[in-house]
């Protein structure tokens, strides 16, 4: 008997047999090709966002939906400056930097997220997929971790000198993100949404050491998890980095389902990840998006082959890209992905 995606996933959740294998490959900004629209105006029109993004979710019959519009949403709001392009996501604009010096961290405004444009939108895209998908198909908010959140208003290199020279400063900064983030959290878990999905860009070995990112943003992360679990909501991470955390990000935040890219910390392969982890949360990916570039439709169905033999059987697994899908392809691989994953016999 075929399951709607909300009831795939909730036995998937529930260690209950499905039917098949979910399928969601991250393909939200290559929505906008739906509409015919440009990526800076699928990131700040709300209305053309949500249209692009619910015609492509039935179109492609997918499992789920992720709100990952760019990274620079939650920045936005605290003052940062950015830089629109009609083929890629939006980045700060570092001609002006709300952190300008290492003793700045203190700075960053406590917003009002009344006045706040680009989160307020968020809110409003959760809101409207709730409404017309929400009923069959399960929404995610995306939230931007704290620490990354700090890195584009002072800037990455900048940082990282900072974790260094002057610790204490850039938790004053990763304080006052946590606790705005707190509040957001609220406000996107009552729109409806099934879970929050945090994404910890640096909690991988080949960005931080564990003990850094543990320092500077694990031990923020309980507080901003255990929120997303007072409003009746599921935690979800995504980390896309060599070498992912996965033990110490589980002990943190307890996720329900990890979206990841490569083998974890301690794996040497991605059998040995679905061997240690598929029983203790669901995995998604693991299809590098940047391999996109040079496939063809031969060298997808056996790599997709490949995923699916090794995770597929745990039950545990939404076959997805281990990233968000290149903005600049078209739906030709991810229709596929979703045609191999209804068709894969356990």
């Amino acid at each position: 008997m075929s399951m709607t995606p909300r009831e795939r996933i909730t036995a998937m959740l529930q260690k209950k047999p499905i039917d098949r294998v979910p399928v969601y490959p991250l393909i939200n900004s290559i929505s906008r090709q739906a509409l015919g629209i440009t990526y800076e105006e699928w990131s700040k029109d709300v209305d053309k966002c949500a249209e692009a993004i619910i015609k492509t979710t039935r179109e492609l019959d997918l499992d789920c939906v992720t709100t990952l519009v760019d990274l620079s949403v939650e920045a936005a709001d605290f003052g940062q400056p950015l830089l629109y392009f009609d083929d890629k996501a939006a980045c700060p604009d570092h001609s002006f930097r709300v952190v300008a010096t290492e003793n700045d961290y203190d700075k960053i405004p406590r917003i009002d997220l009344s006045k706040a444009k680009r989160m307020g939108e968020h809110v409003e895209l959760c809101e409207k997929l709730v409404k017309e998908l929400g009923k069959d198909i399960p929404i995610v908010a995306f939230v931007f971790g704290p620490l990354g959140i700090v890195s584009m208003l002072r800037g990455q290199e900048e940082m990282f000198m900072d974790l260094y020279t002057a610790p204490e400063e850039v938790k004053k900064g990763v304080e006052i993100v946590t606790d705005v983030l707190c509040e957001w959290i609220d406000q996107l878990c009552a729109t409806g949404v099934d879970a929050v999905m945090f994404d910890t860009l640096y909690a991988s070995r080949s960005i931080m050491s564990v003990e850094m990112w543990q320092e500077f943003e694990g031990d923020y992360m309980p507080r901003l998890a255990d929120r997303v679990r007072a409003n009746g909501c599921m935690v979800m991470v995504h980390n896309c980095g060599q070498g992912a955390y996965f033990d110490e990000q589980y002990e943190s935040m307890k996720p329900v389902l990890f979206s990841f890219n490569h083998p974890p910390k301690g794996c040497a392969t991605m059998q040995e990840c679905a061997d240690k982890y598929a029983d203790k949360m669901i995995l998604a990916g693991t299809i590098d998006p940047g391999w996109f570039m040079s496939a063809d439709l031969d060298m997808l169905e056996a790599r997709v082959k490949e995923e699916l033999d090794i995770f597929a059987p745990t039950q545990r697994f939404v076959l997805s890209t281990g990233c968000e899908f290149p903005a600049c392809l078209d739906f030709t691989y991810p229709k596929k992905m979703v045609e191999m994953a209804k068709a894969y016999k356990y």
